[in-house]
């Protein structure tokens, strides 16, 4: 039954079917994008309210991420896209935590989808290679025969794990933690499994963070000095 209604479609665009998970990503986009509106469409010297929050998270997320890369330019240019995976990835965790989400239509948490993961994956992937290669301009090919040219098979190989670790890591915990809560609200319905849900809350978060860390980590790796 909850399979069932996660791979319905909802209503179609023309000849496009659009379903539950594309629903719940454009409810998140809308909501991020409401909140980065109204946080700096009228912006102060003195920031208050819902600019001071937002400011804080940016300053926090561009602090974080410097500590991460070597190269303050590095990380100033690409803690907008960090932080946007981060604040997404969040939103998408959180949404599968609103209570009954499993039994809503219109609600699945796009990260307990493969689809969505390797997406993001994939653009992890587009960003480190950029990222190096306008950092080091052909040069960046050398770490692909780093530390002989014997290497590059093992290279090409650890190329493709990185995307395939950063998907499978995010839809696996989130996928199956969406599952044991979904059967434990069917087993007891009027007895809410808080302590699940409240370290539901947690995992959700560090599943972020890690995405996120690990994304900047391959960045700072491809623009580090060593290629």
């Amino acid at each position: 039954m909850i399979f069932g209604m996660w791979d319905s479609v909802l209503f179609h665009l023309g000849p496009i079917p659009v379903d539950h998970l594309v629903v719940t990503q454009w409810c998140i986009v809308v909501i991020l994008a409401l909140v980065a509106y109204s946080a700096t469409r009228d912006m102060q010297l003195v920031p208050r309210g819902l600019q001071n929050a937002f400011e804080a998270a940016v300053v926090w997320t561009y602090d974080f991420f410097t500590q991460l890369m070597d190269k303050e330019h590095i990380a100033k240019k690409y803690a907008p896209l960090l932080s946007t995976f981060f604040l997404f990835i969040l939103f998408s965790n959180y949404s599968g935590l609103i209570p009954g989400a499993a039994h809503i239509p219109g609600f699945q948490p796009p990260t307990s989808n493969w689809n969505v993961t390797i997406v993001l994956a994939v653009i992890t992937v587009f960003a480190v290679h950029i990222a190096g290669f306008q950092e080091h301009g052909l040069g960046y090919m050398n770490h692909f025969l780093s530390p002989n040219p014997a290497m590059l098979p093992l290279n090409l190989l650890e190329e493709i794990t990185h995307p395939l670790s950063l998907t499978l890591r995010l839809f696996g915990n989130i996928f199956g933690e969406e599952m044991i809560i979904a059967y434990m609200l069917f087993l007891v319905p009027f007895l809410v499994p808080f302590a699940l849900m409240a370290l539901s809350v947690l995992l959700a978060f560090i599943q972020a963070i890690v995405f996120t860390i690990l994304s900047a980590s391959y960045i700072a790796t491809a623009t580090g000095d060593d290629h």
